[in-house]
């Protein structure tokens, strides 16, 4: 059987339309299933960044990222599964607290946890928990008893340790329009 994991991707992007569908149509066509892919912007304004999780052998991230590499709108990208990094996951769970044993018993349980109350009316409550994704799943399997009736994750980001840094200064090419008369030649000058 061979020894599939979850392999982080970290891809810096041109921040402009239909990226992410390039990105996943690439990653559906070479069947790899995409567990988690967020997208957000960088302090960069023309740059967005990709946490990409997908279930793959260890020695298959270099492969997607090489891939994703090849894409036109992807400036670089990083597979950061075996390197120290930082990965954290947001999880918003609606949890049933109708009587005094199930609010008793979330409060205790998130006492134990990252997570924390963030609302609490007389039937619901929603707990807010950002961690490694194994402590998310982990507060999920302990509220299930409970009875959890609605749920939302936003997926992994994640970031390299210390110096590991992935960053450009990358600048969209503005096209100079050319004055009328002047003639281009076949070098473009």
């Amino acid at each position: 059987m061979p020894n599939t994991a979850k392999q982080i991707l970290v891809a810096l992007v041109e921040n402009r339309p239909g990226v992410l569908n390039r990105v996943v149509s690439m990653l559906r066509r070479r069947n790899f299933n995409i567990d988690s892919l967020t997208v957000g912007r960088t302090h960069n304004p023309h740059l967005s960044r990709m946490t990409i999780v997908v279930d793959a052998e260890r020695n298959m991230a270099w492969r997607i990222a090489s891939n994703l590499f090849k894409l036109i709108n992807v400036i670089d990208v990083k597979a950061v599964s075996d390197e120290p990094h930082v990965a954290r996951d947001l999880a918003l769970i609606k949890v049933r607290t109708d009587d005094v044993d199930s609010r008793n018993g979330v409060t205790m349980i998130c006492d134990r946890y990252p997570a924390r109350i963030v609302d609490i009316g007389p039937k619901v409550a929603i707990i807010e928990i950002t961690a490694q994704a194994e402590i998310v799943e982990s507060l999920i399997r302990e509220l299930e008893p409970i009875g959890i009736l609605e749920m939302v994750r936003t997926g992994v980001v994640a970031m390299g340790r210390g110096v590991r840094i992935l960053d450009n200064d990358y600048e969209p090419i503005v096209n100079v329009p050319v004055a009328s008369g002047g003639a281009l030649d076949s070098t473009g000058v």
